[in-house]
């Protein structure tokens, strides 16, 4: 019997360490630290939730997908309690004279702080107070991180919201141009960026230290925060591909911002990606979608500089650094099928932003809706 204590024990410790390295890596690091059980628990729920609607469309997959937030938060805490609970009891077994059942039993009693088990010795151990101050300690928490949360992805969707009228929904890149040209607000672009880039960098460190940000969906099934940051990347390198000495500096920086992110997120998600890519190295969308892109942009009235044949180059160098990345996050997180945002899981076409009937009397500028495959 010896032997089984032994096992018990060494079990248990060993269980011990992975809930409270888990907790710490989730809960409290300020890191982008990967955790093995957050991570497994991610994947299951969200092929259990996508089990339950097996022949639908994407409307279908986003309704289900908006209980993965909330099961992760209620998954994450019954998993690390459960965990404690599986090693105290063990432990308790392995060091002292109790039976498998009086063990547990005290080991639940004391980890959430019921007491009714005390009596089954006349001294309690150290364990049963370690025990003891391991649930209350793990539930506040769990309650801290809510706020931590909430926070972040408040000021997440808050931008995305904004981007609608921008964007269209779904947002797509050339869309954020063309919308701009067909009503002479072209100069609001530089405050785009500068909003976009600071949006990026917040998103890079929240949620890379919060993975768990990735399961929140937005309000409405066609926003997404990571398409919305893709369009706005599309549209900064169309505007550096087309036209770079009109592009404003911003541009620029909101790319470096938006990459750089996707990157830190990757790191966290252990996504692997290539950190230097040549800018003549392959990327998945084709010329013929950017050349009908650039045919939408000059009808809208955009001038270039370059013809498609000269700025694709460009555009494909400055999308090469974040192309990859974006689309396996995309596809892993169920975001809408936007155009240019790579494949997905489910069956389901790209969905084209949907753009207003203009209103103006007069003849005005012709609706253009956008042209794609």
């Amino acid at each position: 019997m010896e032997w089984i204590s032994g096992v018990a024990g060494g079990l248990g410790a060993v269980v011990l360490v992975l809930v409270f390295s888990s907790i710490l890596r989730t809960l409290v690091v300020p890191r982008g630290l990967y955790s093995a059980l957050v991570f497994r628990l991610w994947w299951m729920l969200r092929r259990l939730l996508r089990l339950t609607a097996p022949r639908g469309g994407y409307d279908a997959i986003d309704r289900v997908q908006t209980w993965l937030a909330p099961l992760m938060l209620i998954g994450m805490l019954a998993t690390w309690l459960g965990g404690a609970l599986l090693g105290y009891g063990l432990l308790l077994y392995a060091l002292s004279p109790l039976s498998w059942a009086t063990a547990f039993r005290e080991a639940g009693s004391s980890l959430f702080t019921l007491g009714f088990a005390s009596e089954a010795r006349l001294k309690l151990s150290v364990l049963d107070f370690v025990a003891a101050a391991t649930g209350p300690v793990l539930i506040a928490l769990q309650i801290a991180y809510l706020p931590t949360l909430y926070g972040a992805y408040n000021r997440r969707e808050l931008e995305v919201t904004l981007l609608q009228a921008r964007a269209g929904e779904p947002a797509w890149g050339p869309e954020i141009l063309a919308r701009q040209w067909l009503v002479d607000t072209e100069t609001a672009l530089p405050q785009l960026y500068r909003d976009w880039e600071r949006l990026a960098s917040d998103m890079g460190e929240s949620h890379s230290t919060y993975p768990t940000l990735l399961t929140f969906r937005s309000p409405r099934p066609h926003r997404s925060w990571l398409v919305g940051l893709v369009a706005v990347m599309d549209a900064a390198a169309l505007q550096l591909a087309l036209d770079s000495r009109q592009a404003p500096p911003e541009a620029r920086l909101v790319l470096r911002a938006g990459f750089s992110a996707l990157r830190d997120i990757a790191r966290a998600l252990r996504i692997p990606f290539e950190p230097d890519p040549s800018p003549g190295s392959p990327i998945l969308l084709t010329f013929a979608e950017f050349d009908e892109a650039v045919a939408m942009l000059t009808e809208a009235g955009f001038r270039a500089e370059r013809g498609p044949e000269d700025a694709w180059p460009h555009f494909r160098g400055w999308r090469v650094n974040y192309e990859a990345v974006a689309y396996e996050l995309c596809r892993r997180c169920d975001a809408v099928p936007a155009l240019w945002t790579g494949p997905r899981d489910f069956s389901a076409a790209p969905i084209p932003p949907q753009r207003p009937v203009d209103r103006r009397p007069g003849p005005g500028r012709p609706e253009l809706p956008p042209v794609f495959e």
